[in-house]
């Protein structure tokens, strides 16, 4: 199951990606993130972050590890627990004097989950949704 969204700011790439790239961010701008601190590493690949989230109700944890790391261009993480794997991707590109961010977030279900998975797409619509809103608002503050 995949969710696409994009988002436009004045904020230059360069800040776009130091903002996106420190994952403990997700805290502000992703409604479904309860808190996320940094297990291991840098910020760049490989670095680890434990990251709990709320979703219809329910708290999970997932680890997630830095795939990918292109400054002012890419930030690529892959979250885990056992039954999801949840694939982050943000693609920044310039924009006029600003940037353009897509946001695409890939989740395969394991497990039971798999097979309710279907009807999970609403609620995840809405998580999108509000996501979106998140990184707009906080983007514009950079």
């Amino acid at each position: 199951m995949q969710l696409r969204r994009t988002v436009q700011t004045d904020a230059p790439p360069e800040r776009v990606f130091a903002y996106l790239a420190d994952f403990t961010h997700t805290e502000e701008w992703d409604p479904g993130t309860v808190r996320t601190h940094r297990v291991s590493g840098d910020g760049g690949v490989g670095t680890t972050y434990a990251n709990t989230s709320r979703f219809l109700g329910r708290e999970t944890d997932l680890t997630y590890e830095v795939l990918r790391h292109e400054p002012d261009r890419v930030v690529q993480l892959r979250g885990r627990n056992k039954t999801v794997t949840a694939l982050d991707t943000m693609e920044i590109a310039p924009h006029g004097s600003g940037s353009t961010v897509t946001y695409t977030a890939d989740f395969e279900f394991s497990g039971v989950a798999r097979y309710v998975a279907p009807l999970l797409r609403p609620a995840l619509k809405k998580l999108g949704d509000e996501a979106e809103a998140g990184l707009r608002t906080h983007l514009g503050r950079l």
